[in-house]
């Protein structure tokens, strides 16, 4: 492990954007030790399926933690080696579902963190790096969404996110850890995870099966490409100018529900079957990432367009359908 010139902790590692951070990471001069709990979200079978090939690699590491559990001094036990930075992407995900059990999400995506922040403080790490969410807006008609824009979470997921931004300010006051915090809009892309509208409507229309349409299909979204978060987040750990920033990491660029299934059913080469629902509650009616704070910061700049996004996922999933059509 002393061979590499650094050593970051990747949380959630096994999941849809960890994975893909993790795969970024080990071609580098680095070390990297991801923990997840493997939690029943979602197929284990699939995350298992995310971070195959990097077992074998000499600077990669594996924890089965769950961080709702687990106290500081058992996490400073586990991880020996010094952290240079933290990548936190671990966390209950999901609106919806979050309604339902709020006190669920509390405990992993608000107690977690801390766990995690007093880790960081106590085992001497330097960068934390946060995985937000642009649910923290809630319904705000000042488009497109500006990082100082007044916030009101309509989620309890939506909730957690913004705990975990205002922890982390708390922290750098504190203890000067050096905190980013990164709004994620909508992400999608190979690995994403199957309860996610592309997920599940690419999955059903490839079948011939209906897929649920909530409203009239006007909704839309700020669809982000995972490679260009990817990019965000390791640009995030490398960046060293200031010690506080909340940083959207999106597309800049709205995508209607209806147009979004017109585009997958142009990649498919099929139809959709549409069964119309009622809006769901916590849903908020539109996301658009104003990214120039983080194109003046990071040098962030999105590459990849829906329907290139889309091609490369279908062929992701044409490729392990054997595991993701279970």
């Amino acid at each position: 492990m002393s061979n590499f010139q650094k050593h970051y902790l990747v949380t959630g590692g096994a999941g849809f954007i960890g994975s893909q951070v993790i795969r970024e990471l080990v071609n580098k001069d680095v070390k990297v030790t991801c923990i997840d709990n493997f939690d029943t979200f979602y197929s284990k079978e699939i995350k298992l399926l995310h971070i195959s090939g990097f077992s074998d690699l000499p600077n990669f590491s594996l924890l089965p933690i769950d961080l709702d559990t687990v106290s500081v001094n058992e996490l400073k036990k586990a991880v020996i080696t010094p952290v240079d930075a933290i990548i936190h992407l671990a966390a209950k995900a999901g609106v919806r579902p979050s309604i339902d059990n709020p006190v669920a999400y509390q405990k992993t995506n608000i107690l977690g963190t801390q766990q995690l922040l007093d880790f960081a403080v106590q085992a001497g790490v330097k960068k934390f790096v946060f995985a937000s969410s642009s649910s923290v807006y809630g319904v705000n008609e000042n488009l497109p969404w500006q990082e100082e824009e007044k916030l009101l979470p309509i989620s309890p997921y939506a909730m957690t996110k913004l705990s975990g931004e205002m922890a982390g300010y708390t922290y750098h006051k504190l203890y000067n850890l050096s905190f980013i915090a990164l709004r994620f809009f909508t992400v999608y892309g190979p690995g994403q995870r199957p309860d996610l509208a592309i997920h599940r409507f690419i999955k059903a229309i490839h079948k011939g099966e209906p897929i649920t349409m909530y409203g009239d299909g006007s909704t839309s979204r700020d669809y982000t490409f995972v490679t260009d978060i990817v990019n965000g987040v390791v640009a995030a750990v490398n960046y060293k100018a200031t010690d506080f920033e909340i940083i959207n990491l999106g597309n800049s660029y709205t995508v209607s529900l209806k147009e979004l299934v017109g585009a997958i059913e142009e990649v498919i080469g099929k139809k959709a079957i549409i069964d119309r629902q009622p809006e769901q509650p916590g849903d908020v009616p539109r996301t658009f990432s104003d990214i120039s704070k983080a194109k003046r910061l990071l040098n962030y700049e999105p590459q990849t367009g829906l329907k290139k996004g889309l091609q490369q996922f279908y062929e992701w999933f044409l490729m392990h359908q054997q595991v993701l059509l279970k």
